[in-house]
Parts: structure tokens; sequence; C-alpha cells
């Protein structure tokens, strides 16, 4: 794991985060587990979302739970996987409201770095997992540090749009000033959830709707 890095731009508004005893008791846990156990993403990708979207960019937030633990998939980012890698069905129902939404087809590729390179910071609450056991490093202190960038975004930037999806999401969003930014919620897209009010929801149009009026640049979903 000593290629695990985080974009310079970060560490000062986590600077106390990183300081924080239970930092350092979440980084042991995540040495042992890759020491011992497969983990996704690879060491390197586990602040790709950081790593893509500097502090300064951020103004979109779309916030997942937790990495996908089949192999190949996982790179850091939410909701995204790897070039070449087969669309999850999560992701396919997000690509299909984008084109019901705006008339865009989405490119081919379920590689989401096009939009972090936006300015999307596609975040999970936590970071890693091990191979084929969802959840697995729950309660660990990523949900810590994740409801903390949540909250030093909030603080430091305005006008930014919060995508939340499903129930972990909306209450993961909590702490967001809903008087600074906009918070746009909705069922997960998911199949099990997606057809209860995730299609139709339209929220990249108003995504970009909000930020055109804000004066920034609209992110293009494709």
């Amino acid at each position: 794991m000593s290629d695990v890095t985080i974009e310079s731009s970060w560490r000062e508004p986590l600077a106390d985060l990183f300081r924080d005893p239970f930092f350092a008791d979440l980084t042991q846990f995540i040495r042992s587990e890759y020491s011992h156990h497969r983990i996704y993403p690879p060491g390197s990708l586990i602040f790709n979302a950081f790593n893509l979207c500097p502090f300064p960019s951020v103004r979109v937030v779309i916030i997942g739970q937790d990495p996908y633990h089949n192999p190949g998939q996982a790179h850091g980012l939410s909701f995204s996987v790897p070039e070449g890698v087969p669309f999850p069905p999560s992701l396919r129902n997000i690509f299909r409201e984008i084109e019901s939404d705006t008339g865009n087809t989405p490119y081919r590729s379920g590689d989401l770095s096009r939009w972090a390179q936006q300015g999307v910071l596609l975040l999970n609450a936590i970071l890693t997992v091990r191979e084929n056991s969802p959840g697995s490093h729950q309660n660990r202190g990523w949900e810590r540090f994740t409801d903390s960038v949540i909250e030093v975004i909030s603080e430091r930037h305005n006008n930014v749009v919060f995508m939340l999806w499903g129930r972990y999401a909306i209450d993961k969003g909590k702490s967001i000033d809903s008087s600074r930014h906009l918070i746009l919620t909705a069922p997960h897209p998911s199949p099990l959830s997606a057809s209860r009010g995730f299609f139709g929801s339209r929220h990249f149009s108003s995504c970009n709707s909000y930020l055109t009026s804000k004066g920034r640049k609209p992110v293009d979903w494709r």
C-alpha cells in the first residue's frame, strides 16, 4: 500500500481528519486487510475519486455505498467500472435515465473518469471491500472519513449539486447546508428500486440547470 496517495489540494481541507487517531486505526486495519485478503480497489486507486477531482474543482457529488466486490470492477469511483467491463445493473439504469432525461446517448464505456475530470466527485461512503464480501469494511472508519469529506465540501464550497440516491445516501447527506447547495434525492438506481422514482427523476438536467443558473459550467453527462 505504499502507492496510496491523495491529490494535494485535499490535504489541507482534510488535515484534521488525517491527524485524528481514528484515521491511524483505519489505516492499520486497511493495511492488514490488503496483506491477508484480496481487497478492491487496488491500493493505488483507493483515493481515485479525489485524485481525478481536485478539491477546488468539485461542483457535483454523487454518493455510493461501497466498492464493487467482484474482480476487475472497482476502481475508486462510485458506480463506475474500468473501460471494457460490462455495466453493472445500477450503472445501466443511470445511463438509461441520462438518455431519457437529456436526450444524449451515453458513451459506451462505464468508466466515469470523464465525469470526475469535470468536477464530479464520485464518492463511495466506504472506500474498500473484500472480494465477494459486500459491506465487509463497514464500521471501520470509512464512514466517518467520508462524512467529514461531505461536511468540508458543504462548508467551504457554494453551489454544489449533491445527488443522493437511496436511503443510505440520503442519510449520508444530512450535514449538507441546503441554503448553499442543491440537494437532489431519489430512490437508488438498482433494479430493485429504480422504477420507484429514480427513473423520471431528471437529476442530470436539473443539475445542469442549477449550475448554469449559478454561472457554472454544466456537466457533459455522456
